[in-house]
């Protein structure tokens, strides 16, 4: 890392498949026209066991198309989907409650998380594309998991209060705006959270805002996040997270 970073702000698209990808490209498009013309797009190799990105040709050139201009592909775990397993009351209100079944690499062991880290890297990397990040889906990443990202070599993962470089350990600390929007009440709380964190957040170095395709369904969702890329965009350098642990 090269002595003091810039004032920066990084803006994640997560859940990208074709399953969604019409809604990440209006994403996009809007983004761009708030200032934010970069982002880190986390990609699901095969989302919901549904959309295996080696059967999409046209899903692949469009993801080719994105990181040429100048987008940033992250693996984002394998599945999205976190296979139902025992655990106790706490387990489950993390991987069933709080994350709607979606926090696949929570609990995994070193092996599997291993073997679906690789396997996902290869599908992206097979395609053409550079990935250097990991992002566990809802940001939820064990132990065994983490040490796994670690050992297959790649330079950082995000948690929702930080990035950590997976080869220096430096962590920077950096709590994410990101949305709930499954039911009314969590749209308005989060809508509440939001602006007072981006306005408690105001001097930290890295600005983060996590976004995902469901946002865009909520008129109120997507114009208060559009309002703060475009006034968070306005006095910081727009990067991505790669960006960031290389600087």
């Amino acid at each position: 890392m090269n002595g003091v970073r810039q004032r920066s702000l990084a803006v994640s698209v997560h859940d990208v498949s074709p399953l969604t990808r019409n809604a990440v490209a209006a994403m996009l498009r809007d983004l761009a026209e708030a200032g934010v013309g970069v982002t880190s797009l986390l990609v699901v190799p095969d989302h919901h066991h549904r959309a295996d990105i080696d059967q999409d040709p046209a899903f692949l050139d469009w993801l080719r198309g994105m990181e040429a201009q100048g987008h940033e592909i992250v693996l984002h775990g394998f599945y999205h989907r976190r296979e139902a397993s025992g655990g106790g009351f706490a387990r489950k209100i993390v991987t069933e409650y709080y994350t709607a079944g979606e926090g696949e690499f929570y609990d995994l062991d070193y092996e599997a998380a291993r073997d679906r880290m690789e396997d996902g890297r290869e599908k992206l990397t097979g395609a053409g594309l550079e990935v250097v990040g990991f992002i566990a889906p809802a940001w939820l990443l064990g132990d065994e998991a983490e040490q796994a990202a670690r050992n297959l070599g790649f330079a950082y993962t995000t948690r929702l209060g930080g990035v950590l470089d997976l080869r220096s350990g430096d962590y920077t600390a950096s709590q994410s705006l990101v949305y709930s929007v499954r039911s009314a009440w969590r749209r308005s709380v989060s809508l509440w959270w939001n602006a007072w964190l981006a306005s408690r957040l105001r001097k930290n170095p890295l600005a983060r805002l996590g976004l995902h395709p469901p946002d865009w369904r909520h008129d109120k969702i997507r114009a208060q996040a559009l309002r703060l890329a475009r006034e968070t965009a306005a006095d910081r350098k727009v990067i991505r997270y790669r960006d960031w642990v290389e600087g």
